[in-house]
């Protein structure tokens, strides 16, 4: 039998041993049970060679340090008991480190997250690169569990008490220079030099150097606190009891409860400044208990259906190679064509930008410059960044500069007559294989083609608003449409960094059409003399990140109510507005645009409270009344979840995977519960059915249960199984 590859290599440079880890077969170096194991027996052989003096763990992967866990053994744990073992074997292994005969310096290029990061907090000392793909974090929270391998004991000691909050209960990713600043890291270097740099302190610390050796060693309950305020607040009981109180309460407010791995991750590292060394076994339970939670189990598999879809791309068989996108044209330079030419600018790609009058190019140029400034302004880039991604925007308000460009974003005005316009006056001017996309919402992919010479050219690209914010993009396909135009405008999407998914062609796609009868719900409820505020906070209850009328508030009263149109004569009274929102959008209410909607507005825009006026519009008057949180969430959610399975019974949506991230990432759909699809598989199908139909009895016509979800529970099957 051969012997399978290993992970890690010793490589000598004098006395100091370099651990290359270089995970065969992956891409990036990850965690198991055997890598870690493994890691163990390297570092025996290391205790007992006396030759060596230091140590330096460093990537074998060009562009990562190490990515984290394996996050496919989490989901082998079949108990609590079974997790928390498996998170104190890996704690006791990184202790080792941490107390290891001679120094370890971790070596930090790329991606270092996780338990990659809980490494590096066990060596003595940390180095990273001044490179943008050097990021830090620690996302566990992400997945619905904690930090397992003492990250919520070693990080706080490190970095303090607030900057380890803020990282562990976000999972956000901090740059190398940010780590620096805070003491994650006690040195920032070029990548050429990293190795070289990482021996020498290695070397030097092992040669009792004190000042090195001491900074490298702090491990003080104030961490990089600095100032008084600083101390006070991280270096003390009172001030930590304050800091860790508040995070209590944050974390409630922003979760709703529904999170529980936030206030466990805040009971972990409050349990940690109990005892010196800090609380590891405490953390091992907990990290065990969230393993085994349903919010856990459902995060995961919204983790590996992400993953799935960045190698999907968007054709069933062999896939045409995806064209280079080397350049684009934005028709339209309004909000979302602005939107669009500008995480095309961050992304180094060059944008001809075109509109009908010079005055609203330099509109949408500015508009573009907004965008841009904004991660300026947050650091996130340098000026001279700033200044190179912008001028890769290009105005003009004649068709000139077309006629090499592969694609053509149109983002015009949501009106059939006027896309068809613009498509028959740019195709003449365009090669015959470029793609002409059009960014609609709800009309047809089919009827704008309509008008092309090259129907097979044409493609849907559906961003959200705001485009540089939402992280979806809907890529909607005829059955005419070019296999070739459908990868290479994927793959374009995922240059831009969005989640994508293909659907194919029908009213209102996949997102707004199950968004529809859950909107058309919540008006319904106004009909019926639900208040405002009572329908938003039962719906933010249930898990959704703003409430419909907020919702409908932020999107704009008009566009809902051109969707909602194309919608109903597509679907009928099913998908028809209530009278509430036609009153509404009648009366000229616009929602945040133009201060006034379901919400009260300042100057700026900052929404103050309901507008008890609104209520005169409607047929319920100014009378209210009560109805439960539950019969709220009930009508609102089924809406939804019933619209999303005739989605896949209808084939819009290719697979459930692909409904449930575009309800997670186009509309907020509560990622604890999985997306609309899992939401089925959890509750039961029968049960869905079940509540549907005593819904229908009282409200004819909306709730009818779907066929498909009648089959499912009939067979006793679930939706991923079926």
């Amino acid at each position: 039998m051969s012997t399978p590859p290993r992970t890690f290599r010793i490589e000598r440079d004098g006395d100091v041993a370099v651990v290359v880890f270089d995970l065969a077969g992956e891409s990036v170096n990850k965690f198991s049970q055997s890598v870690i194991a493994e890691f163990d027996g390297l570092f025996d052989a290391l205790e007992h060679d006396a030759s060596v003096k230091g140590v330096v763990i460093i990537s074998g992967k060009a562009d990562g340090f190490i990515a984290g866990a394996d996050i496919d053994e989490f989901l082998t744990y079949t108990t609590a008991a079974m997790a928390s073992h498996a998170s104190a074997e890996g704690q006791r292994r990184f202790a080792r480190v941490e107390t290891f005969r001679v120094p370890v310096v971790a070596a930090i290029h790329g991606a270092c997250m996780g338990g990659g990061l809980e490494l590096a907090l066990a060596c003595r000392y940390r180095i990273a690169t001044d490179h943008p793909k050097t990021v830090l974090a620690l996302p566990e929270t992400q997945l619905g569990l904690i930090p397992g391998l003492g990250g919520t004991q070693r990080l706080p000691r490190q970095v303090g008490l607030r900057m380890a909050l803020d990282m562990i209960l976000t999972g956000k990713k901090i740059r190398a220079k940010k780590a620096l600043q805070v003491g994650l890291v006690e040195e920032m270097v070029h990548p050429s030099i990293l190795r070289s740099i990482a021996v020498q302190r290695a070397r030097a610390i092992a040669a009792a150097d004190t000042a090195l050796a001491g900074r490298a060693g702090r491990r003080t309950p104030a961490g990089r606190a600095k100032g008084l305020a600083g101390f006070l607040l991280d270096g003390t009981a009172v001030g930590r009891s304050i800091v860790l109180r508040q995070a209590r309460a944050m974390a409630a407010k922003k979760t709703g409860g529904n999170y529980p791995a936030l206030p466990a991750a805040i009971t972990a590292i409050a349990a940690g400044y109990r005892f010196p060394g800090g609380d590891f076994d405490f953390e091992s339970q907990l990290f065990g208990e969230m393993a085994m939670t349903p919010v856990s189990r459902q995060l995961i598999s919204i983790f590996f259906a992400t993953t799935a879809l960045k190698k999907d791309h968007g054709v069933a068989g062999a896939a045409p190679p995806p064209r280079d996108v080397s350049s684009i044209v934005v028709l339209g330079t309004g909000f979302m064509g602005a939107g669009i030419a500008a995480i095309s600018a961050q992304q180094g790609v060059p944008v001809r930008f075109k509109d009908i009058r010079d005055v609203q190019v330099g509109k949408g140029i500015a508009a573009v410059r907004d965008v841009l400034k904004e991660r300026l302004k947050k650091r996130q880039v340098t000026k001279q960044q700033f200044t190179d991604q912008l001028s890769l925007v290009s105005g003009t308000s004649t068709y000139t500069g077309f006629g090499n460009v592969p694609l053509v974003i149109e983002a015009v005005f949501e009106e059939l007559q006027v896309k068809h316009q613009v498509l028959r006056d740019v195709e003449p001017l365009l090669t015959p294989d470029a793609i002409f996309a059009t960014n609609t919402s709800t009309i047809p992919i089919a009827d704008v083609a309509h008008a092309a010479m090259r129907p097979e050219r044409v493609i849907g690209m559906h961003f959200f608003s705001p485009v540089h914010k939402m992280p979806l993009l809907e890529v909607i396909v005829t059955p005419t449409t070019a296999p070739d135009a459908i990868t290479t405008v994927v793959a374009f999407g995922r240059k831009l960094g969005k989640t994508v998914i293909v659907v194919n062609d029908s009213p209102g796609f996949y997102v707004n059409r199950i968004l529809a009868p859950y909107l058309n719900e919540a008006g319904r409820l106004l009909d019926e003399g639900v208040a405002i505020g009572a329908i938003d906070r039962a719906m933010l209850a249930w898990g959704f990140p703003v409430g419909p009328m907020t919702l409908l508030d932020e999107v704009g009263l008009d566009i809902a109510g051109k969707s909602g149109a194309i919608l109903a004569a597509a679907f009928g009274d099913r998908l028809a507005a209530s009278a509430s929102m036609a009153r509404v959008i009648e009366s000229g209410r616009l929602g945040r645009k133009n201060k006034q909607g379901f919400y009260r507005y300042d100057e700026r825009g900052k929404r103050q409270g309901v507008d008890e006026t609104v209520y005169q519009l409607l047929p319920a008057g100014t009378a209210r009344r009560e109805m439960s949180s539950a019969e709220i969430q009930e009508r609102l959610s089924l809406a939804m979840i019933n619209e999303a399975m005739r989605c896949l019974e209808q084939g819009v949506v290719r697979q459930a995977r692909d409904g449930d991230i575009g309800a997670i990432f186009g509309i907020g759909f509560p990622p604890f519960r999985g997306g609309p699809f899992r939401c089925v598989d959890t509750v039961g199908a029968a049960d869905i059915v079940q509540r549907l139909q005593a819904l229908d009895l009282r409200h004819q016509g909306r709730f009818k249960p779907c066929a498909l979800l009648i089959r499912l529970a009939v067979e006793n099957r679930t939706v991923y199984d079926r």
